[in-house]
């Protein structure tokens, strides 16, 4: 039997080209080798506060654009968190089993409360317990995760192991899938920090449906430095950050980009990244047109999605339920 891949995207923010090559392409490619659920955890999305009708269609768009990159339904569930209960509910069991101190030690929830002081709310500072919820519901093998979600991931095994022991067999522990190439894509504007799909810079990133001119203008702009040659140096962020967003989407050799830009300026590369980027992303944003269009064919594939993992998410609730004394 092939092992379970579990992974879900928030639909809040546009989404960029980091995470479309830190993540969704990597789901794509797990297809062929695992057993994928893939959820749009907009649950989570309204730990800061959301416009309810914006949401739901940001939802919507979310899975639509799942769908153009490339997640099949004939291989993966795609399906929404809120539409399945046992997220909350079993979320509620895993509370009363995470210690406080644990729980204190999220370094995400005092990055977010920093962010939105004015929004430090108690979903916020519980977000991981659904999170480990979310994963373990599905007796998830495997779980893609960069290097700012292996906390999270970690509390999930730790609860499932103390779980386990006080309470008898339920949850399988869960591995981390780390991808490196790609793993971490910097923004353009400021390449020593994350791209991020929440920044409110004008260039900081390229979002998967922005038009050719956008993405044009925007590498113009990207950061680089005062040096000459065109080299894999990560010391040099700017130029390096460009170099690993043209690796993945050229498919080109280090020794071979290097070779191409030789004795070149960093005209020569932002224009051979607009290119590439938008070759690559003009069949994405034309599938997504065409499914986003068709919200029957959407919520088709979004029901089947929600009653493969439902099947799963029942079964493995109704026993950590029985296990702690619930009727």
């Amino acid at each position: 039997m092939k092992q379970r891949v579990f992974s879900g995207i928030q639909p809040t923010g546009k989404v960029t080209i980091g995470n479309y090559l830190g993540a969704i392409k990597n789901w794509v490619e797990l297809q062929e080798h695992y057993e994928n659920i893939f959820c749009v955890v907009n649950s989570h999305a309204i730990t800061t506060k959301q416009d309810p009708q914006i949401l739901k269609q940001h939802t919507y768009d979310m899975a639509a654009l799942l769908l153009a990159c490339g997640i099949d339904p004939a291989q993966s569930s795609l399906f929404i968190q809120s539409e399945i209960d046992a997220h909350p509910a079993l979320a509620w069991i895993l509370n009363c089993n995470i210690p406080m101190g644990e729980m204190e030690r999220m370094t995400q929830f005092k990055d977010k409360a920093q962010k939105n002081p004015k929004n430090i709310n108690v979903g916020l500072f519980d977000y991981p317990a659904l999170m480990a919820s979310d994963i373990l519901l599905y007796q998830t093998d495997l779980v893609p995760v960069g290097e700012d979600q292996k906390q999270h991931l970690e509390l999930a095994r730790n609860v499932a192991q103390r779980f386990n022991r006080d309470f008898g067999e339920c949850f399988k522990i869960p591995e981390p899938l780390i991808t490196k190439l790609g793993a971490r894509i910097m923004g353009l504007d400021d390449p020593t920090s994350k791209m991020s799909k929440s920044s409110k810079a004008q260039n900081h990133a390229i979002f998967l449906l922005d038009s050719p001119e956008e993405i044009e203008k925007k590498f113009k702009k990207a950061t680089t430095d005062s040096q000459t040659s065109i080299v894999f140096d990560p010391e040099r962020k700017g130029v390096y950050n460009l170099l690993c967003i043209y690796e993945i989407f050229s498919k080109k050799t280090r020794d071979e980009i290097e070779e191409e830009f030789r004795d070149q300026g960093y005209g020569l590369l932002k224009r051979r990244i607009t290119e590439v980027v938008v070759e690559t992303l003009e069949p994405i944003q034309r599938e997504y047109t065409k499914i986003r269009s068709d919200e029957k064919y959407l919520l088709e594939v979004l029901n089947q999605g929600k009653e493969k993992a439902q099947s799963i998410a029942d079964q493995t609730y109704k026993k950590a339920k029985t296990l702690v004394g619930l009727i």
